[in-house]
């Protein structure tokens, strides 16, 4: 056994050094990058925005193609605003600086001797390989008398195209998917709650929207302790989303972030070249008529966690995988709501993923004996 188990990581690590080097090969330089090195640029300039610009710039034209170059600075009239205005420049590094998570480590490759941009793309890089590292154990943690089983789905998932965008693109995703997947073995093993309240804590560093996800987790442990367990409040559980909403706030304030009304506002109606300039005003009707135009462009994914969340449902009798299931589930949606980009699945494909971990799950218990137990 030991001896199928070796090869079948050896033939894990040649699938998923390929697909790394493919993702590098293919790495984009687009219209994200000048926010995520200005964020980094600014705390190594932090009283020069002129100079942050500047360099953001230039860094970026020295490695990028010409027509992705082109392609940044002509993407929409804001970003040709960007290149010429420092000051309007400026004003929309809060909507990245916040991410301070990814920022910290970008910062340090970039420290370590790797170039902006470099340093950018490397870290989603190198999140992916230990992203497929972390899907290898835990579907060999899941069947481990299957030893096929866990390199062909690791790198079935790896070689899924959003979640190979993630790993192109300069985005905190793939970083995150890393934490969330540290997250979902933590939960599937029963780690002390402290573990998984600091794995939250990165996420929320991260993607400071993933306030969202970490209190509906937390909610549902508190109240599935309440009614199955102790019939007694878990203080601690309290204490932890408290601290958590604190981080948030302080991110938030710290970095000026202009809010979720300017955010939608930009990203799906019109991208203010000055956010100072023009106040993002739109009506309920407008919002809904837009998610509701977006819901139907989003069939892909419903019927993929529907599926998987019905095949849980079926698989698994067990009320605390159930929650979990529909704790992933809806956590969908909630990102949908808030940030309804149906054409870039990479928004989602995470928390897919996580609920085919569940289903998968639910599948290896109900053949192979798996034991939950009780939440650590």
């Amino acid at each position: 056994m030991k001896l199928k188990w070796g090869l079948s990581f050896l033939f894990f690590i040649l699938g998923v050094s390929f697909l790394t080097y493919s993702c590098y090969q293919n790495r984009v330089y687009d219209w994200d990058m000048p926010g995520y090195l200005g964020s980094v640029y600014s705390w190594e300039f932090p009283n020069d925005a002129k100079k942050v610009q500047e360099k953001v710039y230039s860094d970026i034209q020295k490695e990028a193609s010409k027509t992705e170059f082109n392609d940044i600075l002509h993407y929409n009239h804001a970003n040709e605003v960007f290149y010429t205005d420092y000051k309007a420049f400026g004003e929309q590094l809060p909507y990245y600086q916040i991410k301070v998570g990814y920022n910290a480590a970008v910062y340090v490759l970039y420290k370590i001797g790797f170039t902006g941009p470099h340093a950018v793309l490397l870290t989603n890089i190198f999140s992916y390989f230990i992203a497929g590292l972390l899907l290898f154990y835990l579907v060999k943690f899941l069947f481990p008398e299957n030893y096929f089983m866990a390199p062909l789905i690791s790198l079935f998932i790896l070689w899924f195209p959003p979640v190979r965008s993630m790993a192109e693109n300069p985005t905190p995703d793939t970083f995150l998917f890393v934490f969330t997947l540290l997250f979902t073995i933590s939960v599937l093993q029963k780690r002390k709650s402290i573990v998984q309240f600091l794995i939250l804590v990165c996420c929320v560093l991260i993607r400071p929207d993933y306030i969202l996800f970490a209190a509906t987790y937390l909610s549902a442990v508190f109240a599935f302790k309440y009614f199955t367990e102790s019939k007694k409040l878990e203080y601690s559980l309290i204490i932890q989303g408290l601290l958590l909403a604190v981080m948030y706030v302080a991110i938030i304030k710290y970095y000026n972030y202009p809010g979720w009304k300017d955010l939608f506002y930009d990203s799906f109606f019109y991208r203010r070249p000055i956010i100072s300039a023009e106040k993002a005003d739109f009506t309920f009707k407008r919002y809904f008529d837009f998610l509701i135009f977006k819901l139907v462009n989003f069939k892909k994914i419903s019927l993929a966690s529907l599926i998987l969340l019905g095949g849980t449902f079926y698989f698994s009798k067990e009320n605390w995988i159930r929650i979990l299931a529909a704790l992933f589930f809806i956590n969908i949606y909630i990102k949908f709501i808030f940030f309804p980009d149906s054409a870039n699945l990479r928004f989602f494909i995470g928390f897919v993923i996580l609920l085919f971990i569940v289903f998968l799950y639910a599948i290896s218990k109900k053949y192979n004996g798996l034991q939950l137990g009780k939440i650590a």
